[in-house]
């Protein structure tokens, strides 16, 4: 439930910094956040699932404050997140204030990738990368051509690293109109 209160809060505050600056595609959205006691696991420090929960706050902003929220939501587009990795680098503790960065790091023909960062003091503590495909409400995947004519193709977008792609190859499941029974050897 706290992730669901922190979300309102991080839409309500990017829709009014969009008023006043908002974010090009290609830039680095960056809110302020505070290690919570739902945030801590036994160990106490930041459970490691919550990375990745608080992550999609920063996506929200990026979103919201790029425009791209209200442009897909107009066209009954949603986001949905196909592939994710994350890598621990330092233990965020209680009350520990840290930065969540994201940005867009580029798109291939069937999705985008985003990069997540929580940082202390300049530091990078923990990163995530990110793909994920757009759907319609409707049915279906939006093809890129679609997209980038409702919404504009970003300027200044980097080419995707060739590690990307193999990650997404190698992590993915079959799609969901082939059986992806649970065997194990």
């Amino acid at each position: 439930m706290n992730v669901l209160w922190r979300t309102l809060i991080v839409i309500l505050r990017a829709r009014l910094h969009r008023l006043r600056r908002p974010l090009a595609a290609t830039a680095i959205s960056r809110i302020r956040v505070r290690t919570l006691p739902t945030d801590i696991d036994l160990l106490r420090h930041m459970n490691n699932g919550r990375y990745l929960s608080l992550f999609d706050l920063g996506r929200w902003d990026l979103l919201i404050r790029t425009g791209l929220a209200d442009a897909t939501r107009a066209q009954g587009w949603y986001a949905v997140v196909s592939n994710e990795t994350i890598t621990f680098r330092k233990s965020l503790n209680l009350w520990q204030s840290f930065i969540i960065e994201t940005r867009f790091i580029g798109h291939d023909d069937r999705a985008f990738f985003l990069e997540h960062r929580a940082v202390v003091d300049g530091e990078i503590y923990a990163q995530a990368i990110i793909r994920a495909r757009m759907l319609r409400r409707s049915g279906g995947t939006v093809p890129h051509e679609e997209l980038f004519a409702a919404i504009g193709r970003p300027e200044g977008l980097p080419e995707v690293a060739p590690w990307l792609h193999e990650w997404a190859a190698a992590s993915a499941l079959p799609s969901t109109k082939r059986p992806a029974p649970s065997v194990w050897d």
